[in-house]
């Protein structure tokens, strides 16, 4: 989708840059030229379109809440940054420029989705049109607060709930639990499921528009969170992940028997819209994330300017059982063949501080600039779609929940492994499942840090360092190394840590209580 031509009813929306910036603007403004804009097909489909603005956004989905998946075990800040190890070590204030951002810009997104809720359903338009605008509106709303409600809520308080009914309130406080956020969100998946058409009906531009299979996966993984509160969430969340599978789009993992390339070829700009993408950040050589170039070698060798972020450790690296294709596709090592910008190069780096590249998004640096990157480096988009669901992950929730439940995943959860050419398991444990979904989706925004988090682990995974490799000469593929501590060991306490610290700002303007212990 291009979002530049929806502008106009982004400011009529009130939410577009500028208004406000330092605050979670949740109050509409500009209420009175809306008469004049709910009126016809056009505005009702701008105003839906301009409910993904933010999505390609490099402080949400470049970087933003990368920075907080940065706090994981498989990853460390790959340059000197205070900000981002403040983040990494739990020492933020919440008022730092890379985290900062992401809370207040998802409730804009809310305040869209709001507005869409409130003045679309007296519309005299197309059914089938108002009911897809309406199924995005509760999509879009429901993904928002899914990446909010999750870091920075717990049993103790959720974030504020604003919704059409409430919306010209002027103050929202934080409701008594995050499980009034997760009924919320339940319902607004549950409402775009039923509202939105599946994605083998959209053509074109309208590829990028939410569906019922993004809903339906997001509503299995709300459930998947949800159950560290309320064990029956699981039955849920496994009907849910069903119900993909089952909506008739033909969901599917790239898998054409060939386990040396299938899983590198889900990452591959021709399958931008494969079966497996369920929900990605649509992007193109102007416009898009710009988490390739942020993960790509610090100045690109010389040749284009990566920026040198989130780099994998030792023991990610380490995770990976023998003979799996998901390693190499996944990490680049010292000594590794691979295609930069139209020659092959063996990988050698200066610059990394564990010795090792993430290089699951680096198809669009094999070719020439020209063909698939921004040349402008510093804003070093691509044309590859960078996924944030996919249908190896709706397996994994689904495999997740029968375990849970005393039941066997292995089908979903041996789905997946079978791509990667890996022996089946048979009563597959709850650690089976874990260290599937480490290895599957690292370096994505399948969000490894909230996996240690809701699963209880990250405590005591914090209280190991992370490790790397320390080449004798970072230049030479065949150098010799050393294993080195790369970031030691944190200090991660549950009572505290489980969630972030909401901006200071945005606490100070809403008059909400911060998180405890922050």
């Amino acid at each position: 989708m291009k979002f530049s031509t929806y502008l106009c009813a982004a400011l009529l929306l009130g939410t577009a840059a500028g208004c406000k910036d330092q605050f979670t603007d949740l109050t509409p403004q500009g209420t009175v030229t809306y008469a004049n804009f709910w009126q016809s097909e056009a505005d009702a489909t701008a105003a839906s379109t301009a409910l993904y603005g933010y999505m390609n956004d490099d402080d949400m989905f470049g970087r933003g809440f990368f920075w907080l998946i940065n706090a994981s075990d498989d990853m460390v800040t790959g340059r000197t940054r205070a900000t981002a190890a403040s983040t990494r070590n739990f020492t933020a204030t919440g008022s730092e420029g890379d985290i900062n951002k992401m809370y207040g810009y998802s409730y804009r997104v809310i305040r869209r989705c709001n507005e869409v809720l409130k003045n679309v359903p007296g519309m005299n338009i197309n059914s089938s049109l108002k009911n897809r605008v309406l199924g995005e509106a509760y999509f879009m709303r429901g993904f928002s607060y899914f990446h909010i409600a999750t870091r920075y809520g717990d049993q103790r308080a959720g974030v504020p709930i604003v919704t059409e009914a409430n919306m010209d309130q002027a103050l929202f406080p934080r409701p008594a639990s995050v499980i009034e956020n997760y009924q919320m969100m339940e319902q607004d998946f549950k409402k775009a499921a039923d509202l939105l058409p599946l994605v083998t009906t959209y053509q074109g531009t309208d590829l990028g528009r939410a569906h019922k299979d993004a809903a339906l996966a997001y509503l299995a993984k709300t459930y998947a969170y949800w159950a560290q509160y309320d064990n029956t969430k699981w039955a849920a969340a496994e009907t849910a992940a069903t119900a993909v599978a089952n909506s008739g789009s033909g969901r599917a993992l790239v898998n054409t028997g060939q386990p040396s390339s299938d899983f590198r070829n889900v990452f591959a700009i021709k399958n931008n819209w494969s079966k497996e993408y369920i929900w990605s950040v649509v992007s193109g050589k102007q416009d898009g994330s710009i988490l390739p170039g942020v993960l790509l070698e610090n100045k690109g060798w010389g040749l284009y300017n990566g920026w040198g972020y989130f780099q994998p450790t030792l023991e990610l690296y380490q995770a990976f059982e023998a003979g799996d294709p998901r390693r190499e596709a996944t990490i680049l090592s010292f000594g590794d063949s691979f295609q930069y910008l139209g020659q092959t190069r063996r990988f050698a780096s200066s610059n990394s501080l564990t010795g090792f590249q993430f290089n699951k998004y680096m198809e669009p640096f094999a070719t020439p600039v020209a063909d698939h990157i921004n040349a402008n480096g510093d804003k070093p988009t691509t044309d590859l779609n960078v996924p944030i669901m996919r249908y190896a992950e709706v397996l994994l929730l689904k495999a997740e929940a029968q375990i849970r439940q005393g039941k066997s995943g292995d089908a979903a959860l041996n789905a997946v492994r079978q791509r990667a050419g890996l022996a089946p398991k048979t009563n597959a444990t709850l650690a089976d499942l874990k260290q599937e979904r480490r290895v599957e989706l690292a370096g994505e925004f399948a969000d490894r840090h909230a996996d240690l988090v809701r699963w209880g682990d990250a405590q005591a995974t914090y209280a190991r360092p992370q490790t790397g490799r320390d080449y004798a000469n970072k230049n030479d593929p065949n150098s010799t190394f050393t294993v080195v501590t790369v970031w030691p060991a944190r200090t991660f306490n549950p009572a505290v840590h489980n969630v972030w610290p909401i901006p200071p700002n945005d606490v100070v303007n809403s008059q909400i209580q911060q998180n405890q212990g922050w």
